[in-house]
């Protein structure tokens, strides 16, 4: 892990919040919570050898009792105020951002939140991703360093410029795109660095940025998944040229659909804004026909901006439950053999959450394979997913290099070298081993958090018969 340190999480402390349904969540169970000391000692005993199993013992998938009986929290959480900025937006007749004012008010928190100098709000993070890229002149041809494990939107943004996403390996630790690999895969061609703080978790930026500052490469964050995550106490999407979010649905924070890009460089922040605009001066307001620039209409509408402003208002109480859960899940799955909770890089102080992940190893749980796993541990009432697959070997992307214009873009003796350069093979084992929980069931209470574990010490105990089911 290229001398890189981690830091370990330990047990959090009980969730306090002031948003009362997330309250409540943290509330609920009281009456049935194991201690943390009887799950250690129930991890203990399995560890030690077989036992027999009582009916309530058994999986649910072989006809036990459900170990997560209840329902997660539901998402998106909302109540009176998201209706009532709905409503008043919907009475004033201004729903557009040019005759209204509640997009400029929401870049200018959001911004504040952030810790920036100013905010672009746009109609999905896709958009905030494409303009950001734009902006900083990536164009034809060009080369972009992305992750390999990411949401296709990462890639489709490089593509839709017809530039060439480079991908590099993953840090099998953290799942983060690798830093110590970044240089190697970098070419005079190189237009920027496309770093995905995966999950809501930071990459390594110490790294990334002073290699971007030596190589005279800007950096674009994707924090799409890093709603108010943390490197060295300061926000995530604040440290690159420029940072971009989304506030699509399932998103930490969101709006329906929805995306902002942040920056510290007042002129980059001009350019964006023209961009998404249509050209238009961002510092011209009401409606106004003269351009400084060719663009796009990618604005963010004032009913999402509505949204926007009362779910961000929500999002520090949220992410502190979040966190408490995270950690307090983090030591009891450590004490599960085959689940190794990802890591997280030293000065990464706080994460977001977006996903919980951790790997998965058949060997500790008798053979049992991940889809099986999967399927019991849905049966206990605990949906879980496989994640992505690995994004440099999808079919969509050869297909897209070798259609259209791309092929006088990037001839065949360049796609030649690109399939080589474009091998992630610490990537592939990743994807063939996550395990992901959404960050909607990190928002319940401690004792779901010790009824996840305790389903999946359960089928650890009964992998065998689980493999015949």
């Amino acid at each position: 892990m290229s001398g890189q340190h981690f830091r370990s999480l330990n047990p959090g402390v009980c969730c306090v919040s002031g948003d009362k349904s997330l309250q409540e969540g943290c509330d609920r169970g009281a009456d049935y919570m194991l201690s943390r000391r009887g799950f250690m000692a129930a991890s203990a005993a399995t560890q030690a050898g077989p036992r027999s199993a009582a009916p309530s013992d058994l999986p649910a998938l072989l006809g036990g009792a459900r170990a997560h009986p209840g329902p997660f929290p539901n998402w998106p959480i909302y109540d009176q105020r998201e209706e009532d900025a709905l409503r008043e937006t919907l009475a004033s007749r201004k729903w557009l951002r040019v005759s209204g004012e509640n997009v400029n008010h929401f870049e200018q928190e959001y911004a504040r939140a952030l810790g920036a100098k100013g905010c672009v709000a746009t109609c999905n993070g896709t958009s905030a991703l494409l303009i950001s890229l734009k902006a900083h002149g990536v164009g034809p041809g060009d080369e972009v360093i992305v992750p390999p494990y990411t949401f296709i939107a990462t890639v489709n943004a490089v593509l839709m410029l017809h530039a060439l996403p480079v991908f590099v390996d993953t840090d099998p630790a953290t799942a983060q795109m690798d830093a110590s690999k970044i240089e190697a895969a970098m070419t005079d061609r190189t237009a920027a660095i496309l770093p995905v703080h995966l999950g809501g978790s930071a990459c390594d930026l110490d790294a990334i940025l002073a290699l971007a500052a030596r190589r005279k490469v800007p950096v674009v964050e994707d924090a799409c998944q890093a709603h108010f995550g943390e490197w060295r106490n300061r926000k995530l999407g604040s440290f690159g040229s420029t940072g971009c979010f989304s506030f699509q649905a399932t998103k930490n924070m969101v709006c329906g659909e929805g995306g902002a890009l942040v920056s510290n460089d007042e002129a980059l922040l001009d350019r964006c804004f023209a961009l998404h605009s249509h050209g238009r001066e961002r510092r011209i307001s009401g409606y106004d026909f003269t351009y400084r620039m060719s663009g796009a209409n990618l604005r963010m509408d004032e009913f999402h901006a509505a949204l926007a402003r009362v779910q961000l208002s929500r999002l520090e109480s949220q992410c502190a439950v979040r966190d408490a859960n995270a950690k307090y899940l983090t030591a009891l799955l450590r004490e599960i053999p085959g689940i190794r909770p990802l890591e997280m890089y030293a000065n990464c102080t706080r994460n977001a959450w977006h996903l919980y992940i951790f790997r998965y190893d058949p060997a500790a749980f008798s053979g049992l394979p991940r889809a099986k796993f999967l399927r019991a541990l849905a049966a206990e009432g605990i949906t879980a997913s496989a994640g992505y697959t690995p994004l440099n070997r999808a079919p969509f992307l050869r297909n897209t290099l070798e259609s259209g214009k791309f092929p006088r873009l990037v001839p065949k003796s360049r796609l030649a070298v690109w399939d080589e350069r474009n091998q992630c093979p610490a990537n592939d084992k990743l994807c063939s081993e996550a395990v992901w929980f959404t960050h909607s069931m990190l928002l319940a209470s401690r004792a779901d958090m010790e009824q996840i574990a305790e389903a999946i010490q359960k089928l650890r105990r009964h992998a065998t018969s689980l493999l015949k089911a």
